[in-house]
């Protein structure tokens, strides 16, 4: 497998810059709809077109250096929250419920598997109850852009201390009534594309135009950050810290308590309980996979080690944990489309926030 993986990460990065592909990674080559036994470099792009409409130059090729590649059809991956920045169940392609579940309404103990939300932010997936490395306290685990607003960190779109609430907002919950916790810590997603600018650049912005307008110039101007396309990112993952340890208990709705982590692995049977389309199935169909997750408009974040399957989740599940068969935590849910779902490596995600499954 050695081989395999110095060929994928030699062409990787070739392969994301050809049109039309959002991802590659590594997984079971397929004829015809069916899946085999040979390992394949795994080419995801957002809609598959013949030879001839493409081109020579934009076409994947058969093989890379002797290992055989499979274009896969995913559409379009985005975040999974239920609306932020225009993410919402329209823009997945797929239909969010018509009435509030009990997942969805206020919980105490609250559960792994329910709503809950950075105040700012519509509603994701509380993960689970994970203790810190170093204060052996309890916390909640899930998405950055669940728990800290899609954050860098310099763009003041969250701060640590900031309102978490059980349920998120877009299902009702309030920071007045429905605060369970606090923005504890969270890894900044780093960006691509025209990202807003941070608090001062745009305070700046507005006395440029001020000045502008004053002086009668019709020109004005708008201050974005440039990020470089080469920003990766590894995990998408915050904490929150519980205003009370007994607001939250460890056992996912419908699934139990975590019992340590597991490496995925290609064919693993899978299940995952989040706050829209509480326990589904599924397997790992890609690993080691490098995607490019459109966050809004002409903005995206580039992830890389990531695993994915067919279509588990839907918006608002962003923040689930994925399970084996022996309720070991395998990914952290952040993304996907009509046609697959994407998730950070535990283990990462672990090691990234520092913290452990194991009660103090």
């Amino acid at each position: 497998m050695a081989d395999m993986s110095r060929v994928l990460e030699d062409a990787r990065w070739r392969l994301m810059g050809l049109p039309n592909v959002v991802g590659v990674g590594r997984g079971y080559k397929a004829t015809a709809g069916v899946r085999g036994s040979t390992e394949c470099i795994v080419v995801l792009v957002k809609k598959k077109f013949p030879g001839a409409v493409l081109g020579t130059q934009a076409t994947v090729p058969a093989e890379v250096r002797g290992v055989p590649t499979d274009v896969v059809e995913v559409g379009e991956i985005r975040f999974l929250d239920t609306g932020a920045e225009g993410m919402d169940d329209a823009a997945t392609g797929t239909a969010g419920p018509t009435k509030r579940t009990r997942r969805q309404e206020r919980m105490r103990p609250a559960r792994p598997g329910a709503s809950i939300g950075h105040y700012q932010v519509t509603a994701g997936t509380m993960g689970a109850v994970v203790w810190d490395r170093r204060t052996r306290e309890p916390l909640i685990l899930s998405c950055n852009h669940v728990l800290a607003n899609a954050t860098s960190g310099r763009d003041g779109r969250a701060k640590v201390g900031d309102p978490i609430v059980q349920p998120g907002a877009a299902d009702g919950g309030t920071v007045e009534r429905d605060q369970i916790g606090v923005l504890e810590r969270f890894v900044p997603i780093r960006m691509s594309g025209r990202v807003p600018a941070c608090m001062a650049s745009r305070v700046a912005e507005r006395v440029f135009n001020n000045w502008l307008r004053i002086t009668g110039a019709p020109a004005r101007v708008e201050m974005v950050t440039v990020y470089f396309p080469l920003a990766v990112n590894t995990v998408d993952a915050a904490l929150a810290r519980p205003l009370h340890p007994e607001s939250i208990e460890p056992g996912i709705l419908e699934l139990g308590e975590l019992l340590g982590t597991a490496e995925p692995e290609l064919g693993m049977p899978v299940r995952k309980s989040g706050r829209t389309t509480g326990v589904t199935a599924g397997e790992i169909t890609s690993v080691d996979t490098t995607v490019s997750v459109v966050y809004s408009g002409n903005t995206t974040a580039t992830f890389k080690d990531q695993i994915m399957t067919g279509v588990m989740a839907d918006g608002g599940d962003s923040g689930s944990v994925l399970v084996d068969e022996n309720m070991r935590a395998v990914g952290l849910l952040f993304a996907g489309s009509d046609k697959s779902t994407l998730y950070n490596k535990m283990t990462s995600v672990m090691d990234a926030v520092g913290v452990t499954l194991e009660r103090p």
